[in-house]
């Protein structure tokens, strides 16, 4: 196997730069710069089969939030043979799996604990158990959980997102839900024109303010 340097996917100022191809390592990296004093850690965990990742970092950047992203390495080959790549190959499956396991585990635990909010991502094709394990690891670390899925799946996922402060179905809601909680700018309603604030739907909450 030809190994290579890990590459980077980085998103600055509306620019995704790095390894894009089959098989590349996508460890996921990226900051925006903003005028804010706080930098937000913000891990991204979940499914590699989609470009989710680099639409929240396109997202983050476009509106210059002061956010740095990270992930697993989202490469499926590397993350297999990454133990028995530096440490030497294994004659039975399950301790090279062991050894690939320890080295992802040893990045996964690190960056969870350093993030201020892990948004997890669930694919409706594969079955995302470290996903789940990392949006339980986070859940008892007392982090901020968003959780990220099409809505066919919710039910499934009733408990993970009981955990979670937000549930969102598209990844450009991760970028609005981060625009808000860091600066408080809201987008556009989701529902256009049929938007109706909660005080004219449903009264007025305190009829005292």
């Amino acid at each position: 196997m030809n190994v290579t340097a890990a590459r980077t996917l980085v998103a600055s100022a509306g620019r995704l730069v790095g390894g894009t191809a089959p098989g590349a390592s996508r460890a996921f990296s990226s900051t925006a710069v903003s005028a804010s004093d706080k930098v937000w850690n913000v891990y991204l965990s979940g499914e590699i089969h989609s470009d989710w990742r680099e639409v929240i970092a396109e997202g983050v950047a476009e509106k210059k939030l002061p956010v740095t992203l990270s992930s697993p390495n989202t490469s499926h080959e590397d993350s297999d043979d990454c133990g028995a790549i530096i440490l030497g190959m294994e004659e039975e499956r399950r301790n090279w799996d062991k050894i690939g396991a320890n080295l992802n585990n040893l990045r996964t635990k690190t960056l969870i604990k350093d993030a201020d909010i892990v948004v997890v991502r669930f694919g409706p094709k594969y079955r995302q158990w470290n996903a789940a394990f990392d949006a339980g690891y986070a859940s008892a670390l007392g982090k901020e959980i968003i959780t990220l899925h099409p809505p066919e799946i919710s039910h499934m996922l009733k408990e993970v997102n009981s955990a979670a402060s937000v549930v969102c179905e598209e990844a450009g809601q991760v970028v609005d839900t981060l625009a808000y909680v860091i600066n408080g700018d809201l987008p556009p309603p989701r529902d256009g024109d049929k938007f109706v604030p909660i005080a004219d739907r449903l009264g007025a909450g305190n009829p005292n303010p």
